[in-house]
């Protein structure tokens, strides 16, 4: 388990007896933003030293496929370190051959498989069985159109995928971008150590477009150029050369928002530390979805606070934030009147069809819920204990535990998958509001 920490089969939640909730809270270092920023550093021409990154399972399998790569990565992960060495004369793959476990991770999959086309050689990449369920064709397509012979080892457009290489050239790629977001980024992060340029056009829409800018801005941050073009394209120059030496990872906003959220059920105020509205991710707007629903946000130089105060139902299209879609489905449950979620059928394939999954519990919990192919409907109904499955997927686990903070009885059912993004959660939520978790 990710930190050495381990976990009970399930967790009771207990609710929030305690006085008005008035804290201060700091999340640790976002996963986007570490696997990415694990990428870039390794495609460097230096060694640089990340701080604040997060430990995390899906950081973790990160850099054992670099370190299986080939690549010098060395972890203080009591000070949340990492320090990536590099032969200023070498190879971007150091390795020829490979195979990578990546768990059950979609930012380290489709990643890593565009930084392969990179190298010079064969590699397999596999992982946890729903990885197997988890779509990357659009990604592979994108791949072949640049001449890497990449396929997906069981026909079905999901790993196990393989990847043999011989270096990338760039030209010219037509994506689909509905699926995920994250086929966009791979190609971004790795395409400008490209022999040539490269322009990639969207095909439909782009979900998650907040965190192809977050790539982007990142890119940039590192010294790189890429930019999106006035007609909706991706232009990247290749044979580009970047040196950081460090780089600091903001605190996780999909994190942040489980504590948000606790201000908004319990009627308190929360303040995430480091993080502010000029933040690179964009789920740091989930606080503006909170004020529509009637929270007070507060905004400054150190950090972004949610004072909670009577609720009501909203439209919402989570389309740019569709990360904090189960955090709104446990505020949506105190809501005055219901809360329609719309354009998040990508959802469907992330950990877990999060959609139907949310209709499930939530109604196991008495909400009301209607489901819908692109979201859901919640309608706020007299809510009960009950215990709560969470198919090995750490949103649904922080997420549902939400609804315990008020509702007695809840019990989280194998909490150890929130290891994946946050290994730390359950102690966290434990010195914000108290004794509310019991094994």
């Amino acid at each position: 388990m990710s930190g050495n920490l381990t976990y009970p089969n399930q967790l009771e939640i207990k609710p929030y007896a305690g006085r008005t909730l008035s804290a201060i809270v700091r999340v640790p270092g976002s996963k986007s933003l570490t696997n990415r920023a694990l990428v870039l550093a390794a495609l460097g021409s230096w060694g640089c030293k990340l701080s604040n990154a997060l430990r995390s399972e899906d950081t973790e399998v990160m850099v054992d496929c670099l370190r299986r790569l080939g690549f010098d990565i060395r972890t203080d992960w009591v000070n949340s370190v990492i320090d990536i060495s590099l032969d200023p004369a070498g190879d971007f793959i150091p390795a020829a051959k490979a195979d990578l476990f990546v768990g059950n991770s979609g930012t380290t999959v489709r990643f890593l498989t565009a930084m392969l086309a990179l190298g010079n050689g064969v590699y397999r990449l596999d992982g946890v069985p729903r990885m197997r369920e988890r779509p990357i064709q659009d990604l592979l397509d994108g791949l072949r159109q640049l001449n890497v012979d990449v396929l997906s080892e069981s026909g079905n457009g999901c790993p196990p995928v393989v990847v043999r290489s011989s270096g990338l050239s760039g030209g010219h790629v037509r994506i689909r971008g509905d699926v995920s977001s994250q086929f966009l980024s791979g190609l971004l992060l790795v395409l400008p150590c490209a022999e040539g340029d490269t322009t990639i056009d969207i095909v439909g829409p782009l979900v998650s477009k907040p965190y192809v800018e977050m790539t982007l801005a990142m890119l940039h941050q590192f010294g790189l150029e890429a930019q999106e073009t006035v007609t909706g394209s991706y232009y990247v120059p290749g044979k580009q050369i970047h040196k950081v030496e460090s780089y600091t990872i903001e605190p996780d906003a999909s994190a942040a928002s489980y504590f948000w959220a606790a201000a908004a059920i319990l009627g308190g105020r929360v303040t995430v530390s480091d993080l502010t509205d000029h933040s690179l991710q964009g789920d740091v707007r989930f606080v503006e979805v909170l004020q529509q629903m009637g929270c007070r946000v507060e905004y400054c130089g150190t950090g972004i606070t949610v004072h909670g105060g009577p609720l009501r139902g909203i439209d919402v299209d989570m389309n740019a934030i569709s990360d904090t879609v189960m955090t709104l489905a446990a505020v949506a449950g105190f809501a005055d009147g219901p809360t329609h979620i719309r354009n998040v059928a990508h959802i469907r394939h992330k950990e877990t069809d999060r959609i139907a999954a949310l209709a499930t519990e939530l109604r196991r919990l008495g909400a009301g819920v209607e489901e819908y192919p692109d979201g859901l409907t919640i309608t706020p109904q007299p809510l009960h204990g009950a215990e709560v499955e969470t198919y090995n997927d750490h949103r649904m686990a922080m997420s549902l535990a939400l609804i315990g903070v008020r509702v007695p009885g809840v019990l989280i059912k194998n909490p150890g998958c929130v290891a994946k993004t946050y290994p730390g959660f359950w102690e966290d939520l434990h010195r914000l509001l108290g004794d509310l978790v019991n094994a």
